[in-house]
């Protein structure tokens, strides 16, 4: 097994054991995700619902913010795992959410429990995205 596939095998556990811990009462959709970084670091983190709808936070989000709590700024290779059936991509909000911190040939590979369903990218994701350059910044600079 090759190195990437190694790396992309963690992720898929990291997300599936994310979205075991998910908190979706009102939608019984659980999703989860993890993220690897550029320093080589795993993120990962569930979506979680609220009755106060739409409070809740998705789990792309949740791992956004253990990587950013952690220091790290550049994200490097996004999974999300959803429930069977149709591929679980990010909302739109969770797309601009990886894209601050993601070049847009990062790839996002989307998973149901048991496999691999689709990978893309950030840019195709979200095409024309408005991203830190335009204020003057890079991923890394965050």
């Amino acid at each position: 097994m090759s190195k990437s596939a190694e790396g992309l095998d963690a992720l898929r556990a990291m997300a599936g054991a994310a979205r075991a811990r998910a908190y979706a009462p009102y939608s019984n959709y659980q999703v989860g995700a993890a993220l690897r970084t550029a320093s080589g670091r795993y993120y990962s983190g569930c979506n979680v619902e609220n009755s106060a709808y739409p409070e809740g936070t998705c789990a792309e989000a949740g791992a956004i913010a253990q990587m950013v709590l952690a220091g790290d700024r550049t994200i490097a290779e996004v999974v999300v795992v959803g429930p069977p059936g149709r591929p679980c991509t990010p909302c739109g909000g969770c797309r601009q959410k990886i894209r601050e911190f993601a070049g847009p040939h990062t790839p996002v590979h989307v998973c149901n429990p048991y496999e691999l369903l689709l990978t893309t990218t950030i840019g195709e994701l979200l095409p024309v995205a408005f991203g830190p350059e335009h204020v003057g910044l890079s991923a890394d600079d965050g």
